[in-house]
């Protein structure tokens, strides 16, 4: 049961099949397996078995009622530990936070709540949510389901690891350079960061988005469906669109679809990724669409723009604290971020507006294109204990962002779904993602041409990691 889509369990609600109460205690039992496991698969901040068994009892009374609450009801739900949840704290993966229980339930969080959704955990990030990895001062190290010697990703890696290891259909993560999408990557899941705004969130940033991270593109709908409802906290929020999330195309026939194989900066890209790349891309042509081969938006300065004003950015949060609860915070973080005491005001303002530089570079590459197809992450795998692809984030913190980063800054639709395995840093085979860009505002089509690889290709995720595999 811990496998179901969202659509079967609500079918098996409603026929009297089974119980949210039942889905739940799967669950459970799902977790209780993985933690088992030599070693922990880790992931969850906040788990609250009791509270989300009264909760779906419920849920299953309403739905003997026949008076579900909404299209979620008695669905289980994680969503990342940065999204704010009444009554429980959230640390941003440090050691050096205060822990302060939120006073209300952030956008997504309500949202899924008023849908029904059982909210049963919170799922880990790294300190301040500035690493790709799994690697905390504050959670237990998460690791990736497909090998525990691997990680995740991040900055959404605990949702990337609940999804993956059947923790229900539904989880929430957020996005600022690629955070979704690079751990969907590295775990074979649907990844959505949609248009910024499209999504309200608190709170909000340049570039900061929240999105779906599930196993099938029909979930990932199910999802946006719901989060994109409206809420006046996000002053940044686009307004409301009544979107048909399901909507399929039929046919991608006469679309012009760039494909984007080189970065432009950053890690080279791994054989095997390149290849389900362009397999991707090949069935797109085999189905009448017309691929154009496409440079890219991102170089070298402008990726070290960003680097510049995150180090700032970081420092400025960083050196409120104190000494001691300072020296709480995972030293690679810290180590980055202390350089950012250098960094000049005009170097900060400089280093911001390479953003608008993307917008414009984003804009005009899709003057005449469709979608555009893309590498999510440059390598297929990395240690669970490294903090990064390369295990540099002082001297190297963004080298493995390079296809993700521009489209956080353009504000344009990106969905990362799984292309196919290759091997890993120590030989295991692993998932390989494929990303779909479409232009500002498109959402939607996103959505359709995802769905319409999901259904068409040959690499869809039908047999998903167990414990102790």
């Amino acid at each position: 049961m811990h496998d179901l889509s969202i659509g079967a369990l609500r079918a098996g609600f409603s026929a009297g099949s089974f119980t949210p109460r039942d889905a739940i205690e799967a669950v459970l039992t799902r977790i209780a397996a993985w933690q088992a496991a030599t070693p922990p698969l880790g992931g969850l901040w906040h788990l609250e078995p009791e509270m989300a068994r009264q909760e779906a009892d419920l849920a299953t009374k309403r739905w003997r009622d026949n008076r579900p609450i909404g299209a979620l009801e008695g669905i289980p739900a994680t969503v990342k530990e940065l999204i704010a949840t009444q009554g429980v704290a959230v640390p941003q993966g440090s050691a050096a936070t205060t822990l302060v229980p939120a006073r209300a339930d952030s956008p997504v969080a309500a949202r899924l709540r008023e849908a029904g959704a059982l909210i049963f955990a919170r799922t880990t990030v790294p300190d301040i949510g500035m690493l790709s990895s799994g690697v905390s001062s504050f959670h237990e190290l998460t690791r990736n389901p497909w090998n525990l010697a691997a990680n995740p990703g991040g900055s959404s890696a605990g949702a990337a690891a609940a999804a993956a290891a059947g923790y229900g259909p539904v989880h929430i993560g957020t996005d600022i350079g690629g955070s979704v999408r690079l751990p969907a990557a590295w775990t074979g899941l649907v990844g959505f960061k949609p248009s910024q705004g499209r999504i309200p969130i608190d709170p909000y940033y340049l570039g900061r988005c929240a999105g779906p991270m599930a196993r099938c593109v029909e979930d990932a709908a199910e999802i946006m469906a719901v989060i994109t409802r409206p809420d006046r906290r996000d002053a940044t929020s686009l307004p409301y669109q009544a979107i048909d999330w399901a909507q399929p195309i039929t046919s991608v026939a006469g679309l012009r679809i760039g494909v984007m194989m080189e970065a432009g900066c950053g890690m080279a890209l791994e054989a095997p990724v390149a290849e389900a790349v362009e397999r991707a891309a090949r069935l797109f042509e085999a189905h009448g669409a017309r691929l154009v081969p496409v440079g890219p938006i991102l170089d070298r300065s402008l990726l070290h723009g960003c680097d510049v004003f995150w180090r700032a950015r970081a420092w400025g949060e960083l050196s409120r604290l104190s000494p001691e609860a300072r020296a709480r915070v995972l030293p690679a973080i810290l180590a980055w971020a202390r350089t950012g005491a250098d960094v000049s005001g005009v170097e900060a303002v400089r280093g911001m507006s390479g953003s608008f530089t993307l917008r414009q570079r984003g804009a005009a590459l899709f003057d005449g294109l469709d979608a555009v197809i893309s590498p999510v992450t440059p390598n297929v795998s990395f240690p669970a204990e490294w903090s990064s692809p390369l295990d540099d984030p002082a001297n190297r913190p963004f080298e493995h962002i390079a296809y993700t980063l521009p489209w956080n800054f353009t504000e344009q639709p990106a969905i990362c779904l799984n292309a196919g395995f290759g091997p890993g840093f120590d030989g295991r085979t692993m998932p390989i993602g494929v990303q779909i860009v479409t232009d500002r505002f498109e959402d939607l089509k996103a959505m359709q041409l995802a769905r319409w690889f999901e259904r068409h290709g040959d690499a869809a995720v039908t047999s998903w990691p167990e414990p102790g595999m």
